[in-house]
């Protein structure tokens, strides 16, 4: 057993009652997207643990800038993103999910326009997206791409032949901003809290784990620290 599977097992284990970001994000998912509803996963990209989970709760159509979309196991259709609008007719779909993927977007007031649009009435979006004034979004927000793609994956301990990190903006990532920019787009804020699990980017060594636990443990201590905590998760809701 390494460090970390100690570590992990010690303070994350979900015998004790933990409950991982994903598996959390996925309740929430299931909760409010219709049974057999219409599904676009926005941001699919190639074959991942949200997309075949959402597969099991409705046909699954997944659009990605990334050829790699394609080659994703659970949808049924795929199509590659050019930047314009989206390429399916008004009111499409029951749901839209996208899951780390509003931080990598300039434009968010195009961009949920667009959702609204092949929303059905009362159709939803169910996000999650790092909170800027987390400390791992603030560093990317404030250094190059090229830091990233060099430390961000080490931090987190993947393999070697996992994707580089795509360039972020962080255009949408305040809870302020989050709100402003959904009630400009029509869209109400049906659900949003503010999320920190375990320290997923201290997973290269102790020396950065420890520190980074301290952290998770402060901010979920009290209400007081949940504008720290490290991802928005929120459930956006057409009229």
């Amino acid at each position: 057993m390494t460090w970390r599977d100690d570590a992990l097992r010690r303070f994350y284990d979900p015998n004790r009652g933990f409950v991982d970001g994903t598996t959390e994000f996925h309740q929430i998912c299931a909760r409010v997207i219709p049974a057999g509803g219409r599904i676009l996963e926005i941001g699919a990209g190639p074959s991942n643990p949200t997309s075949d989970f959402l597969a099991t709760h409705g046909g699954l159509t997944g659009l990605d800038v990334d050829p790699d979309v394609r080659n994703n196991r659970a949808l049924t259709a795929s199509a590659v993103f050019d930047g314009g609008a989206f390429p399916f007719p008004d009111g499409s779909f029951d749901a839209c999910v996208s899951n780390y993927v509003l931080e990598h977007v300039a434009r968010p007031d195009i961009h949920l326009a667009e959702v609204r649009r092949v929303l059905v009435p009362g159709g939803v979006y169910a996000i999650r997206t790092p909170n800027l004034y987390h400390y791992v979004a603030m560093v990317a927000w404030l250094t190059p791409h090229w830091f990233h793609q060099r430390v961000a994956n080490r931090l987190r301990d993947l393999p070697a032949d996992a994707h580089d990190p795509y360039p972020t903006v962080y255009a949408m990532n305040t809870p302020r901003t989050f709100r402003k920019l959904a009630r400009a787009a029509d869209l109400d804020v049906a659900e949003l809290h503010m999320v920190e699990k375990e320290p997923s980017y201290g997973m290269a060594s102790p020396l950065v784990f420890y520190p980074f636990l301290a952290y998770e443990r402060l901010v979920n201590s009290s209400r007081v620290w949940e504008p720290l905590r490290a991802n928005i998760f929120a459930v956006l809701r057409r009229h």
